[in-house]
């Protein structure tokens, strides 16, 4: 969702800001703009098309600046319409900004009784008004666009992320955050801003991430930061893992499609600690971990999405095999009810980007109302969420840039194995000889992972069916249920085609009536102890005239025949079945989306990071 670049250099910045804004495409956005301090005059452009598109623009009008803002703009307040695009601008004050400013509308209207005409419909205008309000007020030699936007950030309520440059100071841009994520990159002689690492590896892999309240000036020399008390603070430099080649497409016609074959690798990564491992260890999750995991008595998983699915899936194996109580909730809907806090609780969060604000908010809350105990599990090193929790685990998925998440989820999947395992040790539900077999289960889960890749040709026919429907419906039983629920998300998100998903003991009570020969029904079908249930359940399908697709292990006798379509997993991993299932769908929602020519990667009305509410 949204995206920023800044940059101050001795060269055009506007190569830089443009590229920047090409890596934050995933984000997902509808217009896009750009300012440069050119000589003494702030120069504008703005597109409600790509990012090429606007590059183009800047070739044309020969724009260029040593000081410059740019923007991705996914639409909150305000249609997608250019008068709406970032930057916005105020005399010679320009703002970008991610976030939503909630006390938009009072200060509209005080600014608007000083003068101000508002061509927009954003709440970001709010900002470049302001701060121009609060500059044009300082009447000092002392008083800068650091102060003016200080003074200005201390009025705001809500989530922002924003870039300030004025053609008044070409010394200098100013950043600030609240709630949404942004860093600064530092070169040699040059700096830079921006809300995502990606945009900046092509200039500099030393950043500095930004915390909440904090607003910094950066200059050609360096940067000053002041915390939310107003305070000069100094944050650690981290240099970058990420690599240009990280998120470069390769051989591949997508990223998902690119992502999606990466899991065995991002799979192997993530578990690395535990590849030549004999046993498991607390200490997996944080130095303090065995002493949290031997004082809590019940589970509570919070997220949203994808990353809500992979927490139900972890439901089934803490309770299952560590014996602890395990609740998954909502992220978003968790803060706005009453519910009753238990110390004790583990409060897991989990989240690919670790800037999720729905899942911050409701782990703040978690914290507010008395849970002690907290554990975040995350794709991105120095989050905001990994930083807000006491423990940590940081999966090793690599850089996930199209909009649906598929590596995230698997490799979540294999750190909540892997916590089960800790947990169910712990408790002494875990015999040392089962500790070896599931080590050996996680250790042969990339090569599952592998060969279960390999059924992509025969999912593609399946594909060319879909791709003419509008509907489809997909069951899974016990432990497998978010499975089939992870598969139609992500049918529904790329192919745009309505999806639901239901246990297949819930057909009866209701969405049977859905079925008929116009209706795809997709089944997953593992060889456990209630595959002779789901059996049962796929036989009222059919006696309805229902086409099915079903996902079977090797050894549960399911056959193909006239309106049952079987395609066999050819690898099996026990207790991580639901991992390996995962791939089929994930292809089935690729190929889907092919055939009805959709954009894989940047699926409409979506965005990567939800970092508003």
């Amino acid at each position: 969702m949204c995206g920023i670049v800044g940059a101050i250099a001795k060269r055009n910045t506007v190569p830089i800001l443009l590229e920047g804004l090409k890596r934050l495409e995933y984000r997902g956005y509808d217009s896009a703009g750009l300012a440069v301090v050119d000589g003494g005059a702030l120069r504008r452009i703005r597109s409600t098309g790509r990012v090429a598109e606007l590059e183009k623009f800047a070739q044309a009008d020969a724009v260029s600046g040593a000081l410059g803002i740019a923007h991705t703009r996914w639409a909150t307040h305000g249609a997608p319409e250019e008068r709406n695009a970032h930057p916005h601008v105020s005399g010679g004050v320009s703002v970008v900004h991610n976030g939503i400013i909630e006390n938009h509308d009072a200060m509209r209207e005080r600014l608007r009784a000083k003068g101000y005409a508002f061509v927009s419909d954003t709440d970001t205008e709010v900002i470049a008004h302001l701060v121009h309000s609060n500059l044009q007020g300082g009447r000092s030699a002392e008083h800068t666009l650091f102060d003016a936007v200080k003074k200005s950030v201390a009025e705001l309520i809500g989530a922002y992320a924003i870039a300030v440059v004025s053609e008044s100071d070409k010394s200098c841009f100013i950043v600030a955050r609240h709630g949404a994520p942004l860093l600064l990159g530092l070169g040699d002689g040059e700096n830079f801003a921006a809300s995502d690492t990606s945009a900046l590896i092509q200039v500099t892999q030393r950043v500095v991430y930004l915390e909440d309240g904090d607003v910094a000036e950066i200059t050609l020399g360096g940067h000053t930061i002041c915390d939310a008390r107003g305070n000069t603070v100094a944050r650690p430099v981290f240099v970058s893992q990420l690599t240009a080649g990280a998120v470069e497409l390769g051989p591949y016609s997508h990223y998902m499609q690119k992502e999606i074959f990466e899991q065995p690798m991002a799979v192997a990564n993530t578990l690395e600690m535990v590849t030549n491992a004999h046993s498991v260890a607390p200490q997996l999750f944080g130095a303090d971990a065995e002493e949290v995991f031997r004082d809590i008595d019940s589970v509570l998983i919070l997220a949203c999405g994808t990353s809500f699915h992979a927490g139900m899936v972890a439901r089934y194996w803490l309770e299952g095999f560590a014996g602890i109580p395990c609740n998954v909730e909502i992220a978003s809907e968790y803060r706005y009810r009453d519910s009753v806090p238990d110390p004790k609780a583990l409060v897991i969060t989990i989240s690919q980007s670790g800037e999720t604000a729905d899942t911050l908010a409701a782990l703040q809350h978690a914290k507010a109302i008395g849970h002690r105990h907290s554990l975040s599990i995350c794709n991105v090193p120095e989050s905001a969420l990994l930083r807000a929790s006491g423990l940590r685990f940081l999966t090793r998925a690599g850089p996930e840039i199209g909009v649906a998440s598929t590596k995230a989820f698997t490799t979540q999947l294999a750190v909540l194995a892997l916590l089960t395992m800790v947990l169910a040790k712990l408790r002494g539900r875990l015999s040392a000889e089962g500790e070896g077999d599931l080590l050996d289960s996680l250790r042969h889960l990339p090569t599952a992972l592998a060969s279960v890749l390999q059924v992509e040709p025969l999912v593609k026919v399946w594909a060319e069916k879909f791709a003419g429907r509008h509907h489809a419906l997909f069951l899974g039983r016990g432990i497998h249920y978010p499975i089939a629920m992870e598969g139609a998300l992500k049918l529904k998100e790329i192919s745009y085609i309505h999806a639901e998903a239901y246990a297949a003991g819930e057909l009866k009570h209701g969405p049977l009536a859905l079925v008929d020969e116009h209706m795809p029904v997709v089944a997953i079908a593992p060889n456990d102890a209630l595959i002779e249930k789901l059996k049962s359940n796929l036989q009222e399908v059919r006696a309805r005239g229902g086409e099915l697709h079903v996902l079977a292990d090797q050894d549960t006798r399911m056959t193909a025949s006239d309106g049952v379509h079987v395609i066999r997993m050819p690898d099996h991993a026990g207790i991580l079945s639901p991992i390996l299932h995962t791939i089929p769908l994930q292809l089935l929602a690729y190929h889907a989306a092919l055939q009805r020519g959709n954009d894989v990667d940047k699926p409409r009305n979506l965005a990567k990071s939800v970092t508003v509410e």
